[in-house]
């Protein structure tokens, strides 16, 4: 007998195929396919077809097929998943969220010849969810830090679009050699792409360059803290996300970050304390939360940049403080914020973090005054 299921809040908005191999991995897509053609399948009592998007709260029609596992085909192998766990650098979770602080020489996504990455192990981040976690946006293999993570479809979808319409704020922590000439200023150099690099030339490089093909890059910056002539510790806000937009702008001020040899050469080798690692950590992210209201994660350093901050009298632990280079007309308060604290964090004084939640006001009646005493009007007139 056919019986229906109701699609869960995590599953909104994902397509009818796509919710058949979370739920039902057994079902091929072409017997999933002779079911709708056949109106086995319905959604709402409706007709369906397998692109279509479902919504929270609707009813799937289930035949007996499906939920008595009466299928003849085989299911495909599952893919194997890589080994390992990155629930030790959870620095947040939510319902619809997980905030990771990446290590560096970890890649993000797969690549060539890369063995071990973040993507090939968001199955130890499932936890109780029935589906795999996604990632929306990435960080360099060598860059360490905040790293936010989506549970869900809508999570996903509705971080993606804050990051592409720019309601994201995120700033780097870099270790310079050399400081800038400007302490606080904007790099806007448009960047290409150049071909050619690392083996079969598929490692990535970018270049300044003005012409039809570049695309526009923008960076504010701001010098944190000098060790004489020779390391700037340099707070860097990317206005736009082009790919290794931060590290080709600031060697091009010539200063060029520690560690950083694809760009720097030579003058990105350390001394003494400092190592010949990438000095370039991702520090705190403000991003509008998927559920309302902004997440805002911070991340500690990594050991490496820890040991050459404090060899060099900069603050590790210092609270990240969120710079701006136009001035501003101070907004009203309309928000407040709950702290919180993850499981993981819990015991590290060095993570930062707040949720903000929109506050709910009154509306002020028409005519009235704050104290709400009703304003005087003007007298009135005689009819006529």
């Amino acid at each position: 007998m056919a019986s229906e299921q109701r699609i869960d809040r995590d599953d909104d908005g994902i397509r009818l195929d796509r919710w058949f191999k979370r739920h039902y991995p057994a079902l091929t897509h072409g017997r999933l396919e002779k079911l709708l053609r056949t109106g086995q399948v319905r959604i709402d009592g409706g007709r369906a077809k397998a692109s279509d998007r479902l919504a929270a709260g609707q009813m799937v029609r289930l035949p007996p097929l499906v939920t008595e596992g009466n299928l003849t085909e085989k299911p495909r192998a599952p893919q194997p998943q890589m080994q390992g766990s990155l629930q030790d650098y959870v620095l947040y979770m939510d319902s619809s969220v997980i905030v990771l602080n990446k290590p560096p020489g970890l890649a993000t996504q797969g690549g060539s010849g890369l063995t071990k990455h973040i993507d090939g192990m968001l199955d130890s981040l499932m936890f109780e969810k029935r589906q795999r976690p996604r990632l929306v946006h990435r960080l360099d293999r060598d860059t360490s830090g905040v790293l936010v993570i989506a549970r869900t479809v809508p999570a996903a979808a509705a971080l993606a679009k804050s990051l592409q319409q720019r309601d994201a704020s995120k700033i780097y922590w870099a270790l310079t050699k050399g400081v800038p000439a400007k302490k606080q200023g904007t790099v806007k150099a448009a960047l290409l792409k150049e071909g050619g690099h690392g083996p079969h030339g598929r490692d990535e490089k970018m270049t300044v360059r003005d012409s039809d093909e570049s695309k526009h890059a923008i960076t504010d910056y701001m010098v944190m803290g000098e060790a004489g002539e020779e390391f700037a510790f340099v707070a860097a806000k990317p206005v736009t996300g082009r790919t290794h937009q931060i590290r080709v702008h600031l060697a091009f001020l010539g200063t060029p970050i520690i560690g950083d040899f694809k760009y720097g050469g030579d003058a990105a080798k350390g001394t003494g304390m400092i190592a010949d690692r990438l000095h370039l950590h991702a520090r705190c992210i403000d991003i509008a939360h998927p559920d309302g209201g902004r997440l805002q994660v911070t991340a500690p350093l990594p050991d490496h940049m820890r040991t050459s901050f404090e060899s060099l009298g900069f603050d590790p632990d210092a609270e990240p403080k969120t710079f701006s280079f136009k001035p501003e007309k101070p907004a009203a308060k309309k928000s407040g914020y709950k702290p919180f604290r993850s499981a993981a964090a819990k015991s590290d004084p060095k993570v930062f973090g707040r949720i903000t939640r929109d506050r709910k006001f009154g509306t002020k009646k028409p005519g009235a005054s704050k104290s709400g005493a009703k304003k005087p009007g003007p007298p009135r007139g005689k009819k006529k």
